[in-house]
């Protein structure tokens, strides 16, 4: 049976966002159906001149992965025929996502007020720093800086070590997860009672939520987590393991699993009390896990991962960012997509009966422009 249109086919998207919370949150709805039209500076949203050897704005990685199949339009709000176009779009969309310092599109009459005046109906989703209102409201806020105030650094790197942020931009990220289940909960809420609403995100809101047990520990117990390296808080053995080829995580996630692990290695660690228990194991965390290095240092990565995989106890190698894209898993569930002869990693949604949008790649800068001021000019887009 041929999968039916996209869910959100049909949603007129207007981003004024840049870099990556916003945009991201832009390109799932664009994922997801919605028609979103990406407004850009005259230089462009500087993540196209982001990384090295660049030949041409259109060539940044960093653009490419946060911007698929949107349309570009090329505005300075400061002219007035502009902004005109952009009040135009904005009075007609459903969504509008922006990540602009608080109050700073009030003088354009862009803010959710002076919208929502024109557009009862919108639904106007604000990204920044530390949300709209609290002592730090006006500062700017980019990722790095988050994950340090909001508690992740601290949690991350070894023990003696320093603070490490991880590897990719994760207060962003899951800042525009956020931003798009309420939209899409606002959505919902719309074509019941026919108002849009203001939805106030903020980047350090987001990582304290996203702090989980770690924060919940402090909470209830008034203990302050400390960084653990590869090791879990709650959790032995939940760690990463030097094999004799490299880095394996092993992963007992309960009592059951630590003894189909021992049992798999013909080891008799399950049957001493001291370690019979994830209790007992937190307790003698370390003669526990020296005992195990040296077992498993003698071992293949291959060879472990089988002998646990067949125990069904979680595990898997240390990949690369290549090994990873690569893996047989990644290469059957297609994980990696083309979209105008250009690779891309698809979002991990799968609808048994829906189809997603994957057509088209990144937008070059303002190559809509032109198109969508002539269709405006005779009243051609998003129309009702």
């Amino acid at each position: 049976m041929k999968k039916k249109k996209p869910p959100l086919t049909g949603i007129k998207v207007l981003e004024l966002a840049r870099v990556l919370a916003g945009p991201w949150a832009g390109q799932l709805l664009a994922d997801l159906g919605a028609d979103v039209i990406k407004v850009e500076s005259p230089v462009g949203d500087e993540t196209r001149s982001w990384g090295a050897n660049l030949k041409s704005k259109e060539d940044s990685p960093y653009f490419k992965c946060t911007n698929r199949g949107k349309k570009s339009i090329v505005a300075d709000l400061k002219k007035r025929n502009d902004l005109d176009v952009i009040l135009y779009l904005a009075k007609r969309a459903d969504i509008v996502i922006e990540n602009f310092k608080v109050g700073n599109l009030k003088k354009y009459s862009l803010d959710y007020d002076s919208l929502k005046k024109l557009n009862p109906g919108l639904i106007y989703c604000s990204i920044t720093g530390f949300g709209q209102t609290g002592p730090l409201s006006d500062l700017p806020g980019y990722d790095f800086v988050i994950q340090a105030m909001g508690g992740i650094m601290d949690l991350t790197g070894e023990t003696m070590g320093p603070p490490i942020k991880p590897g990719v931009a994760y207060a962003d990220l899951f800042t525009s997860l956020y931003s798009v289940v309420a939209i899409q909960a606002a959505l919902l809420t719309r074509k019941e009672f026919g108002l849009g609403t203001l939805i106030d995100m903020s980047l350090f809101d987001t990582q304290l939520a996203v702090l989980a047990n770690q924060a919940s520990t402090y909470l209830l117990s008034g203990i302050t987590p400390e960084r653990m390296g590869n090791s879990h808080p709650s959790i032995v053995p939940y760690q990463v393991f030097e094999a004799k080829d490299g880095l394996i995580v092993v992963a007992c996630g309960n009592d059951n699993q630590f003894k189909a692990m021992c049992k798999a290695f013909h080891w008799d660690f399950s049957l001493a009390p001291k370690f019979s228990t994830n209790q007992a194991r937190l307790k003698n965390r370390k003669e526990l896990i020296e005992q195990m290095s040296k077992k498993l240092k003698v071992l293949g990565k291959a060879e472990i991962t089988m002998a646990l995989q067949n125990a069904k106890v979680p595990v898997g190698p240390v990949n690369s960012v290549k090994h990873a894209l690569t893996h047989p898993q990644a290469l059957s569930r297609e994980v990696v997509k083309l979209a105008q002869g250009e690779p891309f990693i698809r979002t991990p949604i799968l609808f048994k009966d829906f189809e997603l949008n994957y057509e088209k790649g990144s937008p070059e800068l303002g190559s809509s422009t032109e198109t969508i001021k002539r269709k405006i000019s005779i009243n051609e887009i998003w129309e009702n």
